[in-house]
């Protein structure tokens, strides 16, 4: 964990719990691609800069989680580095109190203010800024979250971020975080069709062809819409969805992924009323759903 691994001649990646990319400009100066997801894994960078004699010009937030933007505070004290981020991710990174309060869709309470949801904060310019890069290519990726990006660095390495998850992640927490179905499945269908030499998922490992992950992903998306869709023959709460899903993916529940997965759900909901899969009735203070 934490090892510096080289991809192309500018672009290396460090091995953490959400990988941390890095773009050498030059023989000096680093960009960070992300950093990792509190004060302990930005040491750990700022310790991997130094013995490279590295120089850490800026570090660039692909969103706004806090499993990405965590050693961003530490860094940016360490180093004076200036933060880019997009839209209301440099918002989130900028005030990181609106993630666990977004989650929870209120004040969060104390254990969701740590910092698996509640990073500290840190000064954050929008990617329009003069200073941000120009050689790097942006590639917007909504639905994970807001304002998600992607970077393709001047290698032709493609830095995707949390638009795709591994089978083995998949397996093991079933219901991925998504914001936006809609978005998500046509960055699912961007990501598909991309060209680079090599592609640097977050949470999956890194590849030369991204075509199986995308699928598998695509594929889970599509068995819970009919999951859902099935839960819902019969008039149900929101809650008690929530408690089905836990209940048919053999998920245990906490605190954490009380939020997340419910966030998701509702987003799911969401997307399916649009769709006019499933609609809704307000009955004795209950809103129900029900599939069409």
């Amino acid at each position: 964990m934490y090892e510096l691994k080289q991809l192309g001649s500018q672009s290396y990646y460090i091995e953490s719990p959400a990988k941390i990319g890095i773009y050498r400009q030059n023989d000096t100066d680093i960009y960070l691609i992300d950093s990792g997801n509190d004060k302990e894994a930005g040491k750990k960078v700022v310790k991997i800069a130094n013995q490279n004699n590295w120089r850490i010009k800026a570090i660039i937030n692909t969103h706004s989680n806090a499993d990405h933007i965590g050693g961003n505070h530490y860094i940016q004290e360490q180093t004076n580095c200036p933060i880019f981020a997009k839209g209301i991710e440099a918002a989130f990174t900028n005030h990181p109190i609106l993630e666990p309060s977004f989650l929870y869709g209120g004040y969060p309470c104390k254990e969701l203010r740590s910092k698996f949801l509640l990073a500290k904060s840190s000064k954050v310019n929008d990617i329009s800024h003069d200073d941000f890069p120009k050689e790097l290519e942006v590639i917007p990726l909504p639905g994970h979250f807001f304002d998600m990006i992607g970077l393709r660095t001047p290698d032709n390495t493609v830095f995707l971020a949390d638009c795709i998850s591994s089978k083995a992640t998949l397996e093991k927490y079933q219901i991925s975080f998504i914001y936006d179905v809609t978005q998500y499945l046509e960055t699912l269908d961007k990501v598909e069709k991309m060209q680079g030499e090599t592609f640097v998922p977050a949470h999956a490992e890194v590849t030369k062809d991204m075509k199986e992950l995308v699928k598998i992903n695509r594929n889970k998306i599509y068995e819970v819409v009919e999951t859902l869709l099935a839960i819902c023959e019969k008039q149900i709460s929101t809650e008690t969805v929530l408690q089905q899903i836990f209940d048919r993916y053999n998920l245990t529940m906490n605190i954490e992924q009380y939020v997340l997965v419910g966030s998701t759900i509702r987003s799911y909901l969401s997307w399916l009323r649009d769709d006019e899969k499933i609609t809704f009735t307000i009955q004795g203070n209950k809103l129900l759903w029900k599939t069409l």
